[in-house]
């Protein structure tokens, strides 16, 4: 038995079981199952309040879960102490949120740096060259010393794109990342996921009220009342 759960864990890059999180009297989430495999792009729509957002800090470890377990690259996430949880968030997520949260004072080259320097485990001139290369695959090669108040919302949005890639992640947490983007920005955000998918094996959950992006992923999940219906 313990074999064959071992194995079953394996074949996913995540795995979520059970997950509960109460606020008060709010029950929140109701026990959440969920299996993402490596290279895969999941969706998550539901309505507002439907518990969304709260399971994708969950599964990126930024709250904890009263009931449940996270496995990811089959480490059970939250049996770590808050030193090494931290550090594994760091080394293992990456983060997307519709709000870019750029750094105003720093370049676009040193908002896409910061968790390198954060992490400590690359050299500063690695931590350079890997973000010049993500910058340039992502467009921005020409904004590298811009200032986010110096670029569209489009760029900046693409800046925290590989600011969520510096580290080499092995999953990609997305909430609602395109829904402050015109029309226009937010197709090239949702191409530029699939792109990464397709080349580098990126894997993905987004939380989003975008059905077009919802349309596009591999999965798309719905989420109402706490619980996962599809």
């Amino acid at each position: 038995m313990i074999l064959a759960q071992l194995s079953f864990q394996k074949m996913n890059l995540l795995q979520a079981k059970g997950i509960k999180r109460t606020y008060g009297s709010l029950e929140v989430l109701k026990g959440i199952d969920l299996e993402v495999k490596k290279g895969e792009v999941v969706a998550i729509v539901g309505p507002s309040g439907a518990g969304k957002s709260t399971f994708l800090h969950i599964l990126g470890t930024l709250d904890r879960p009263e009931e449940g377990q996270v496995f990811i690259e089959d480490i059970n996430v939250f049996t770590q102490k808050d030193k090494d949880l931290a550090k594994f968030r760091n080394e293992k997520i990456g983060f997307i949120f519709q709000f870019h949260n750029l750094l105003a004072e720093f370049t676009a080259l040193e908002n896409a740096c910061m968790p390198g320097y954060i992490g400590g485990s690359m050299s500063e001139k690695d931590i350079i060259s890997r973000g010049k290369e993500l910058l340039d695959l992502l467009g921005l090669s020409d904004r590298l010393n811009h200032l986010p108040s110096q670029l569209s919302g489009g760029e900046q949005q693409r800046v925290a794109v590989a600011r969520a890639l510096l580290n080499k992640p092995a999953i990609v947490l997305a909430d609602e990342p395109s829904g402050n983007l015109d029309s226009h920005n937010a197709l090239d955000l949702h191409q530029l996921f699939f792109k990464l998918r397709d080349e580098f094996g990126q894997t993905f959950i987004i939380v989003t009220h975008n059905e077009e992006l919802a349309e596009m992923a591999d999965r798309r999940l719905i989420m109402q009342d706490g619980n996962m219906l599809a």
